[in-house]
């Protein structure tokens, strides 16, 4: 019996002992000086006040711990109002990528990095990118969630092309930040520089992709002393005027068009309390998007399509809402009024809470409904703790409540890091709900997830059960019902010299019964993929799966390959084909569902002829055909066809002011005897149309986050199919009916105290 308890014992510490190789903890302290540096002064070799220098890059792909391919010098300092950071970085000239685009839009230039942890917490992170030609990109990095690129604050910064590589300067005030209050700070940081035509993303100090944890990584940041964020106040006032005329379905006497003109005085105000605590109060607010949704099928689709948020209102500072569940999707709150939301971090509690109205529900109903004037009330928060190490235990609570309606969730979840490896998250959740007619009801959900990162390997198992009574109306859960059991499995070959930077396969297998024990589907996912130097990505899967739909049962098999290339920096292309078999989710009236074939294929292709133009086309091609004769129709028959195209057109004329120009396309062409339009198209506004265009041109004047101007103009053609008038399923035509036009204008301007 001793020999075996040594031996369970022996095994236990292997799988739990830290890597080989991780980071031991660096300490850097800055010095404070009287004059800030300039850009110039290290364009001309200038002589500098004082300043902490670091070398030694180290990648942390596609090498682990390799040097960095090209040498890079940053060079720190701060004084009362800024800590300064000027990257100094040898290379080729001609094949440093960098472009004079829109802020954010730097994901394809080479860049730059600062991340500042700036509680010292081993678990967020405030991340500064910037590309040779000084473009920004911001983002909050939390562990276990990765970087939000929706985070945005107001800093400086400047890039310049030399003989030898570029040089860049990054100003970050202190008021832009939140951190303790002290005198003397102790912060984490990591600076970093990513090398495109390499894969090559490398840090200081060294980070390893042996541990799980990145934040925890970081270097201690010392030297930092009698400094304030100030009184960290915020106030944006903008304005909003906009003209509309749009067919509106939900008219009394059928579809008509309606004339809309609008202007709207708002006000957006950021309060900070004991430099950790923001409240931000919103007044009249625009919560429209500049930005439209990015393409994507949604046709023939059996749950829910996913479309990210781009408000910003919602975007700033989610993390804290963020449950391993998405109990909270704010694309569910659609047109509200007035909103305010508190967030925050003291010590080690993290801490979320939201309050809103919502109009767009009562909207939805016909002029005639009592309900039509009514507005939803809604509100969410969330509380975390953090302790040990890199572990957390979290309580989520939200409530919608409609007239006589209500939706509560709550949640208790928890993220326990077991070693540098191994990490083991759950979540339990309850809700209650009560419709307009009176009915009640209320139901659990669980989740639970065990999973292993290495250099090489990947492994998740994951446990998920739905109870069929589980309702949670501001969170994305497109399926309740089931029990689902799933595994992961990633191993990738990096070898150390030549093209190939990584290969290998990776498989996805996932049984699902419904809480009778039926079983409703499995699969199994295999594929292949490979990394080369360019940057260029190619791989391909196959899926092998079940489901059953309608109390019908079906087998389908799908192949799948693509290839992803930035080999040259002027061009993108990303080329797909898919084949196999599906289901006709939405078939005609007096058929049931069956099962079809299926190809599918896409294509994005950019190009950037200059640094400040990017030209996109992407192509979205969906085909069903029959498999056997059916409703009088023979096998090979078309049941349906769809066609999405975007053409997206950018010019940069400086950092701050910009041209965008898109035009979308989407066909949807029905066989009328095999699938019900009205139904397999789940963005449909009350009417169908099978073919949809719409153009729409932006000019964008962004000084910095806060303070904009933005002038756009959006129209819309379809042939709408109005089902009131009577239905029809027959098409008419091409898109000739101008079914929405809207020119508007909005202006914001920040101030700061």
């Amino acid at each position: 019996m001793s020999h075996r308890l040594a031996l369970i014992l022996w095994l236990a510490a292997s799988v739990f002992r830290p890597p080989d190789g991780a980071a031991v903890e660096t300490v850097l302290r800055v010095p404070r000086v009287q004059r800030p540096p300039r850009l110039e002064d290290f364009l001309a070799g200038n002589a500098r006040e004082a300043e902490a220098r670091v070398t030694g890059f180290r990648q942390y792909e596609p090498g682990d711990g390799t040097p960095a391919s090209q040498e890079t010098t940053a060079y720190l300092s701060y004084d009362d109002r800024n800590l300064y950071v000027v990257f100094v970085c040898k290379d080729e000239p001609k094949k440093t990528r960098a472009r004079l685009t829109r802020r954010e839009d730097i994901d394809n230039d080479d860049t730059v990095v600062v991340h500042l942890d700036t509680f010292h917490d081993h678990r967020h992170a405030y991340s500064f990118f910037v590309n040779a030609l000084g473009v920004q990109k911001d983002s909050l990095w939390t562990e276990g969630q990765g970087g939000d690129a929706s985070f945005d604050t107001v800093w400086d910064s400047g890039g310049r092309l030399t003989n030898d590589g570029f040089v860049v300067w990054i100003a970050i005030p202190f008021k832009s930040l939140r951190f303790p209050r002290s005198d003397a700070q102790t912060w984490g940081i990591a600076l970093g520089r990513s090398i495109q035509r390499n894969n090559e993303m490398s840090n200081w100090p060294y980070i390893t992709q042996r541990v799980e944890s990145y934040a925890g990584q970081f270097a201690t940041l010392e030297g930092l002393e009698r400094i304030s964020p100030g009184r960290n106040l915020q106030f944006i006032p903008y304005f909003v005027g906009s003209q509309a005329r749009f067919l509106d379905p939900l008219s009394s006497g059928g579809s008509e068009f309606r004339s809309e003109t609008e202007t709207r005085p708002g006000l957006d105000a950021k309060l900070v309390f004991r430099d950790a605590l923001a409240l931000d109060i919103a007044l009249n607010p625009d919560f429209s998007q500049v930005e439209s949704d990015e393409p994507q099928v949604t046709v023939n689709q059996r749950f829910e399509v996913f479309f990210p948020e781009k408000r910003p209102f919602f975007i700033e500072n989610a993390g804290y809402f963020q449950t391993p569940i998405d109990l909270f999707f704010s694309r569910r709150i659609a047109d509200p009024q007035f909103g305010t939301r508190l967030t925050g971090k003291v010590g080690r509690w993290n801490l979320g809470v939201l309050a809103m109205d919502d109009r767009s529900q009562g909207k939805s109903l016909p002029y005639t409904d009592p309900l039509r004037e009514e507005r939803a009330g809604v509100a969410v928060a969330r509380v975390q703790r953090e302790f040990a190490d890199q572990s957390t235990v979290g309580v989520f609570v939200s409530s919608r409540d409609f007239a006589s309606s209500s939706n509560r969730v709550f949640s208790l979840d928890t993220r326990i890091r077991l070693n540098p490896n191994w990490l083991l998250t759950g979540q339990g959740m309850r809700s209650y709900s009560r419709g307009l007619d009176g009915a009640h009801a209320s139901g659990p959900a669980y989740w639970a997830e065990l999973s292993h990162t290495g250099r090489h390997t990947l492994y998740a198992a994951r446990y998920l059960d739905y109870s069929p009574d589980f309702r949670a109306d501001l969170g994305f859960i497109p399926r309740v019902d089931v029990r689902k059991m799933e595994h992961y499995l990633r191993y990738y070959w990096k070898p150390e010299k030549g093209p190939v930077l990584l290969f290998g396969p990776d498989v996805t297998t996932s049984l699902n019964w419904n809480r009778q024990g039926q079983l409703q589907d499995w699969l199994v996912d295999l594929s292949f993929g490979a990394d080369v130097r360019g940057p260029t990505g190619l791989g391909c899967r196959h899926v092998n799966a079940y489901e059953l739909f309608q109390g019908i049962g079906f087998r389908r098999h799908n192949t799948d390959c693509g290839v992803n290339t930035k080999w040259l920096k002027w061009l993108e292309l990303s080329p797909d084909y898919g084949w196999g078999t599906g289901v006709n989710y939405f078939p005609a009236a007096g058929l049931t569902p069956f099962a079809v074939n299926s190809n599918t294929a896409s294509m994005t292709l950019t190009l950037r002829p200059g640094r400040r133009a990017s030209f996109s086309q992407t192509y979205f091609y969906t085909r069903l055909t029959t498999r056997t004769s059916l409703a009088g129709v023979s096998t090979g028959a078309v049941v349906l066809t769809n066609h999405i195209l975007r053409s997206k057109l950018n010019y940069q004329f400086t950092r701050a002011f910009s041209l965008r120009g898109i035009v979308d396309y989407n066909a949807v062409l029905p066989n009328p005897l095999l699938v019900s339009l009205d139904q397999a198209c789940i963005s449909c506004r009350g009417y169908v149309s099978t073919k949809r265009f719409t153009a729409d041109v932006l000019f964008t004047y962004l000084l910095h986050p806060g303070t904009a101007v933005y002038v756009g103009y959006t129209e819309r053609h379809e042939n709408p199919i109005d089902f009131a008038l009577p239905p029809t399923l027959q098409p008419r035509g091409g898109p000739d009916v101008a079914t929405g036009r809207q020119f508007f204008v909005k202006i914001s301007y920040l101030f700061r105290y």
